[in-house]
């Protein structure tokens, strides 16, 4: 199934090539959906996701798909949970009873993301952390969750792209 017989080589031996062989192993129709299941784990996400799918043989426009689906779907997941769980906490917290030290490091949070907005933690927060972290903590410190969603989006796509990019380039090289 694989057609890229020679980048093989470039992942014999290594924790990668599990995980390729995982995606190879599933059947051909069932291969998008182990793309968007890694992709939804935190670290290997839309960036590493159609790395795996292109080097099973998926083309690259299906392998980018499927990892930015499952990417988005477990980040949409916990950014709406979050959600949820902040605005009950807030509805049952008295800002009177909010130690010093709490109310200083949430002002601290605030100005950080207001000075580099969503758009740039959600495209610049991969850097540090995985989106399924960076997100939730976006939303709970404030900031919309419509808005995270959004920029979190873009970001995925973004990295994705990157990904395909760098996959077909590393490929080209290699063969």
């Amino acid at each position: 199934m694989t057609t890229w017989m020679s980048s093989r080589a470039a992942v014999e031996g290594t924790w990668m090539e599990g995980l390729q062989d995982w995606v190879d192993g599933l059947p051909e129709a069932l291969q998008w959906l182990g793309v968007a299941a890694l992709s939804a784990v935190p670290w290997l996400e839309s960036y590493t996701g159609p790395f795996f799918g292109i080097i099973a043989g998926m083309p690259w426009w299906a392998a980018l798909v499927s990892a930015v689906l499952g990417n988005a779907i477990a980040v949409a997941a916990l950014v709406y949970m979050t959600h949820g769980l902040r605005t009950a906490a807030l509805s049952r917290e008295n800002p009177e009873d909010v130690p010093e030290k709490k109310r200083r490091r949430r002002e601290k949070i605030q100005r950080l993301l207001d000075k580099y907005g969503v758009p740039g933690v959600a495209i610049l927060g991969p850097f540090a952390l995985p989106s399924q972290l960076t997100a939730p903590l976006m939303v709970s410190f404030g900031a919309s969750r419509h808005n995270v969603m959004a920029w979190m989006l873009v970001s995925i796509i973004l990295w994705g792209l990157f990904s395909v990019a760098l996959t077909i380039w590393l490929l080209s090289v290699i063969s």
